[in-house]
């Protein structure tokens, strides 16, 4: 599944200002996918020390029930562009709606581990659905004009999905008083944390019945009339009509779809831009960035801070991610990508150093000195602001855009796999290193961080104000 393409001489095409404030709701309510996309992958965080307590494992086992949720995702992301071809873009978000759901309920009321980890598999491939429907649907309704600057809402829907969470949790944990295992509402704060995302679920799933299937879709079905309908509402009245249904037509024939044979040549079995590719995506994951969303609080409570002050460096932590999220942005088209990319490098590495420092201080209680203890604090929140300003946002510029026309489809494909192995590998590592050697893990996150710099001067090309039609 692909978003439609532009066809010469449609780019300058605007929306009629009566029917943009009707694209803006279409958009927003796909972008709630986005918004769970980060709500469900972030809210753990809050929950992880209360599911230690509640079912008495260790680190390793921990781990695998937080990770787990990554097999959904890849499973999902998978799966989700050939359901939507065969059935709809909307009953594939109605689809990923009701498995948000059905998970919020489940999470909130397991009664043991095993089922826990089976609800977090069902959350996750419903966060891999929303990753890859509602960029792809958002793309398919979108005036050509306000394409760019609309298809942002996934991105921002994410991020502040993400801090949403983690207010959510911040406040139950108060109501709790501080205990993750003091019941609120009849169950352990925890289990609330995770059943209060059932909330924004059905708002998805409603939202999705108030707006109109892709045009794109709807041609590939033959049901032109209803097509048409949709684009006079997204694109406005005066449009040609029949002018754009053929346009759209004539790039769905053009289209070419790419298999993973198509990626095979090069010395080291794959051609070497399809390398390029999957060593962004995982040094983008191996700089531990999922740590500070799905570790946070325990990390924090793991050197000494109380568990109302971690859940509140969680929630601060996610707002450093939304202000470096819209200066990434904003300065993308400006500045170039591999520009961004390098100084998110040097930031992260020189964050990620100060963090190791200081954690190697951590004394036999697990408190940090008060100077450590304030600089590993001003280094997390600047580490997750490097990189979302750079690689958060940049990488994904980057996959879609790096690739010829002719393997773009099945090399993203890999790349994106290549992401959720590594976020794996991450998410499930953390605990057992920090365990073994809190500094010792981020001094291994700092090397990455460097590494990155010589990969990308040397191996990426800047991609900026360049047509699709140029990269090879």
């Amino acid at each position: 599944m692909t978003s439609t393409a532009t066809a010469p001489g449609t780019e300058g095409r605007k929306a009629h200002p009566d029917h943009l404030g009707h694209v803006i709701f279409i958009t927003a309510a796909a972008a709630m996918g986005g918004f769970l996309f980060g709500y469900d992958s972030s809210v753990i965080n809050g929950a992880v020390e209360g599911i230690r307590g509640k079912y008495d494992i260790g680190s390793a086992a921990l781990a695998q029930v937080i990770a787990i949720a990554l097999i959904g995702c890849a499973i999902g992301a998978a799966t989700a562009g050939r359901v939507a071809d065969r059935i709809g873009r909307i009953r594939v978000m109605q689809i990923s709606a009701a498995l948000f759901t059905i998970s919020a309920v489940g999470s909130a009321l397991p009664f043991a581990l095993w089922d826990l980890a089976f609800w977090r598999v069902l959350g996750g491939i419903a966060i891999g659905m929303a990753s890859v429907i509602g960029p792809a649907y958002i793309a398919e309704v979108s005036p050509p004009a306000y394409r760019g600057r609309l298809g942002a809402f996934q991105q921002a829907a994410i991020v502040v999905g993400i801090a949403i969470s983690q207010l959510v949790n911040w406040g139950i944990l108060n109501v709790a008083d501080g205990d993750q295992r003091g019941h609120v509402l009849g169950i352990e704060a925890w289990q609330l944390m995770l059943g209060v995302m059932v909330v924004p679920a059905v708002l998805y799933g409603l939202l999705s019945f108030a707006i109109p299937e892709s045009p794109r879709f709807l041609i590939s079905v033959n049901k032109i009339d209803k097509a048409k309908a949709v684009l006079a509402d997204v694109e406005g009245r005066t449009v040609d009509l029949d002018k754009r249904v053929a346009e759209i037509e004539l790039a769905m024939k053009s289209e070419q779809k790419s298999t993973f044979k198509d990626l095979l040549g090069g010395r080291f079995g794959l051609l070497p831009i399809v390398w390029v590719g999957i060593g962004l995506s995982v040094f983008q994951q191996f700089v531990g960035i999922n740590v500070a969303f799905y570790y946070s609080s325990t990390l924090w409570q793991s050197v000494g801070v109380n568990p109302e002050s971690s859940f509140f460096y969680s929630f601060t932590t996610s707002i450093i991610n939304i202000v470096g999220t819209v200066i990434a942005m904003v300065l993308v088209d400006r500045v170039g990508r591999k520009p961004l990319a390098l100084v998110g490098s040097v930031g992260m590495a020189v964050s990620l150093a100060l963090e190791a420092w200081a954690f190697a201080s951590k004394a036999a209680d697990g408190t940090l000195p008060t100077t450590q203890g304030t600089v590993a604090l001003i280094a997390a929140h600047a580490f997750v602001l490097f990189f979302a300003l750079s690689w958060g946002v940049v990488v994904w510029v980057f996959l879609g855009e790096m690739f010829p026309n002719r393997i773009r489809a099945a090399a993203l494909g890999v790349a994106a796999s290549a992401q959720w192995v590594a976020n794996w590998a991450i998410t499930a590592s953390f605990p057992s290193l920090a365990d073994w050697n809190l500094s010792g893990a981020y001094v291994i996150y700092t090397v990455f961080a460097v590494l990155s710099i010589p990969f990308v001067m040397k191996f990426v090309k800047e991609t900026k104000g360049k047509a699709l039609e140029e990269m090879g």
